[in-house]
């Protein structure tokens, strides 16, 4: 975000005021930026859709591909016209692309370090799949959010049968941990409570 306002800033400068630009210089510099920053973006691009970590270096890398590819065309068509006010207008446009781009990124980072609940778990499915075990007759203080960038935890309070037995238990709690697991829920803490208990009352 800072560096889209420092090239927005120094873009919108250049427009009111350019300056005299080296065109075949600038396209030349900016083409081998291309082949440095696409090939290494490349190697990221695997991994990028499971933690957000690789998935922003891979963005900041085809952006600064993005950058040199703009900076190419318009070093190019600087060099035969002398339109120099062709670069800050290049400038804007690459950072309202940048930002178009990021946007998401920075909302996911976001809900990452306010522990919120991740973007692909769904809070009311999760309660479903609950309910789906034997046994499980409802679930409430359900809390889920991201461990970290690949992993994330759930509290939740489980009512259960009241003929339930302690082994019993084990095995309810068991299969919450297999069910939660396919919801991409990596660490399940379950209190439980039987169904006579009323903990989801005001003064449990």
């Amino acid at each position: 975000m800072v560096s889209i306002g420092a090239i927005i800033y120094e873009s919108a400068h250049r427009l009111f005021h350019p300056e005299p630009l080296p065109g075949k210089t600038i396209a030349i510099v900016a083409g081998i930026g291309i082949v440095v920053n696409f090939s290494t973006a490349i190697l990221f691009l695997k991994g990028k859709e499971k933690d957000i970590n690789v998935k922003s270096a891979y963005m900041h890398l085809m952006a600064d591909a993005l950058v040199s590819a703009a900076m190419v065309i318009g070093g190019i068509i600087i060099s035969f016209t002398n339109w120099f006010w062709l670069d800050p207008v290049l400038g804007i446009g690459v950072a309202v692309v940048i930002l178009v781009g990021t946007w998401r990124l920075m909302q996911d980072s976001l809900r990452l370090s306010l522990d919120g609940v991740p973007r692909d778990i769904n809070l009311e499915e999760v309660k479903e799949a609950a309910l789906k075990v034997k046994g499980v007759k409802g679930v409430h203080h359900v809390h889920v959010w991201a461990m970290s960038t690949t992993e994330n935890a759930m509290t939740a309070h489980f009512i259960l049968e009241n003929g339930v037995t302690p082994e019993k238990e084990k095995e309810i709690k068991h299969e919450l941990r297999h069910q939660m697991e396919h919801m991409h829920i990596n660490h399940l803490t379950a209190e439980t409570e039987r169904e006579n208990v009323g903990c989801a009352e005001k003064d449990c």
